[in-house]
């Protein structure tokens, strides 16, 4: 079991980055609103325990299993990418501001654009109406693509998530996988 980073650690996450997964053949990018200090502390997506982001995918069909954030890179062997609107590690989203996050946006432009996924999926509804200035955005498909994919806004895997539980992500997660497999 990986060691659980201290107070000081966390805190020290705050100057580091994690690494985007991304790659050539990718189908989905799957785009976190930032990184948490604990992700941030052992340098792998989605890492803080009751993130429930790695049982989603495996509920879902995406993954054979449930993967552990070690794994995140393997997920490039699948045609899955992970990356995020904001690089800048915080204890919460909320200490974004609108700015980060719609500068966040433009930057996850050019990264769509290098790889080109047949989708995106931004986890978050609440990042997504700031970061692309669409007040009105609920879950789901967007009637709009973005930068050539097409573009999907899911619940936040956070486990600090009350209004979605796991059933709820794994469906949304799952209509996402059968999607992209009709249209591919």
């Amino acid at each position: 079991m990986p060691t659980v980073p201290t107070r000081d650690e966390l805190e020290a996450a705050r100057s580091r980055s994690v690494p985007d997964v991304l790659g050539p053949g990718l189908v989905i990018v799957f785009v976190g609103i930032n990184p948490g200090l604990f992700s941030a502390a052992v340098g792998h997506h989605f890492a803080r325990p009751g993130n429930r982001f790695w049982k989603a995918l495996y509920l879902a069909g995406i993954t054979d299993r449930i993967w552990v954030p070690s794994d995140d890179r393997e997920l490039l062997s699948i045609g899955i990418g992970i990356t995020n609107i904001v690089g800048r590690p915080t204890a919460t989203a909320a200490e974004l501001s609108a700015a980060e996050l719609r500068e966040g946006r433009r930057a996850l432009g050019t990264k769509i654009r290098r790889f080109r996924p047949a989708a995106v999926a931004i986890l978050g509804v609440t990042a997504y109406r700031t970061g692309f200035e669409r007040s009105k955005a609920s879950l789901g498909l967007q009637d709009e693509r973005f930068e050539g994919a097409g573009l999907w806004v899911l619940p936040n895997p956070s486990g600090l998530n009350a209004h979605h539980q796991l059933p709820d992500l794994a469906d949304a997660f799952a209509r996402l996988r059968t999607a992209v497999a009709d249209a591919t």
